[in-house]
């Protein structure tokens, strides 16, 4: 008899598995080729920053953490997203989180009953699981192939309408994850007066914000008082600050539900490691991130560039939008992303199957069967002919 109830891991999870059982190997080691994985570079990148090598560790610092986050990170956070967009953020509007996914999953699951949320049929592959596990009710937008994957901001609210449901709740990655399309200084525009609607809100998830062309790009640039807005932003260190291993994300949003949110750490996160913390603290020093900004933007965006080239090359078809370190990619020749990848795992290397990006969850008959995730954020240049040479031997 079993005491808990089966879950699958979220969909990238299923390909490291997978390729583990396969090949032997983990996807990362030494000799392989992580084009599945959705993570950075944690060396620097060039002209980048160099990273903290070490942090001085007291014993405060072993005591446990505040709830919402350590006051001197919170503040660096607001003074950051001050900085560059223009917002009038106080540290009350920040709460600090372990990572990103547990800071959208603290927000879905404490939203109130009647919010319905609007999604994109193709997105963020554990926003499914998300959604499911916290029992939230949403409608589907189309994202395809027929619309390039940029349905427009009035599809979300014509979706949501037509389904009769109650007040709205817009859950979007910008940059998307997978396919790179961004919304646009004038959607944002539009996204954050929406949000100052009784019956609107949103959750704009930012994980990306550093790798827009040409620089980063935030919703909070078009909200001046976050405090009349129904809107909330995560963020994290893990892709523009090249730390995914410090398990450190936030979520930024109006005073009054950063004080409710907070209560969830109580009993459902008891903080974020202090150690950790300081560390990302050392990267909102002013040089750091306002280098950071400006190397990863760049490099990130050449090498998008590049990739998707050689992709088309090889006779995919290129739907990759401007932000993200993914190529967005149709197979030729009616190849599937899963014969793909079982090729590639001969070449010891994976990417990440369309399908496990589809909302409606319709496996092997997803029409993004075909589409294929194929990230180069861990990728060196040094890489990319190897990689490119895999996926052309995995192609013939």
């Amino acid at each position: 008899m079993t005491l808990l109830v089966p879950r699958d891991p979220m969909g990238i999870y299923q390909i490291l598995f997978a390729f583990a059982s396969q090949t032997g190997s983990y996807i990362g080691d030494p000799g392989t080729r992580p084009m599945s994985q959705g993570f950075p570079l944690t060396t620097p990148v060039p002209g980048g920053p160099e990273l903290p090598a070490s942090i001085e560790v007291t014993a405060t610092d072993r005591m446990y953490p505040k709830a919402d986050g350590t006051p001197a990170l919170r503040r660096a956070i607001a003074d950051y997203y001050n900085t560059y967009y223009g917002s009038k953020l106080t540290d009350a509007n920040v709460m600090v989180f372990a990572g990103g996914r547990p800071a959208l999953v603290a927000l879905l699951w404490m939203m109130a009953d009647d919010l319905c949320v609007s999604i994109e049929e193709t997105e963020y592959t554990p926003y499914w699981d998300m959604l499911r596990h916290c029992a939230r009710n949403y409608v589907i937008v189309p994202s395809n192939e027929e619309n390039r994957f940029r349905p427009s901001l009035e599809t979300h609210r014509a979706a949501h309408s037509s389904e009769g449901q109650g007040r709205q709740l817009l859950l979007r990655s910008n940059p998307c994850n997978p396919t790179g399309v961004e919304l646009q200084a004038s959607d944002l525009d539009q996204l954050a007066n929406w949000t100052r609607e009784s019956n609107f809100s949103a959750i704009v998830d930012e994980a990306y914000e550093f790798f827009c062309d040409p620089e980063p790009r935030s919703v909070l640039a078009h909200v001046k008082e976050i405090d009349e807005h129904n809107l909330f932003v995560v963020g994290a260190a893990t892709k523009g600050l090249q730390s995914p291993g410090a398990r450190t994300g936030w979520v930024v949003g109006p005073a009054r539900e950063i004080e409710v949110l907070r209560n969830y750490s109580s009993y459902g996160m008891g903080g974020v490691s202090q150690l950790s913390q300081n560390y990302v603290l050392r990267l909102f020093e002013p040089e750091h991130i306002a280098a950071a900004r400006s190397a990863i933007a760049k490099f990130y965006n050449e090498q998008r560039k590049r990739y998707c080239a050689a992709l088309v090359e090889l006779g995919c078809e290129d739907y990759t939008g401007n932000g993200g370190f993914y190529s967005w990619v149709k197979l030729p020749g009616g190849m599937t992303a899963a014969e793909c990848n079982k090729r590639l795992f001969e070449h010891k290397a994976a990417i990440l199957p369309g399908e496990l990006c589809d909302m409606h969850r319709r496996g092997d008959a997803s029409p993004l069967a075909r589409f294929i995730r194929v990230s180069f954020g861990p990728r060196k240049p040094e890489d990319f002919n190897g990689d490119i040479a895999a996926l052309r031997n995995a192609l013939s």
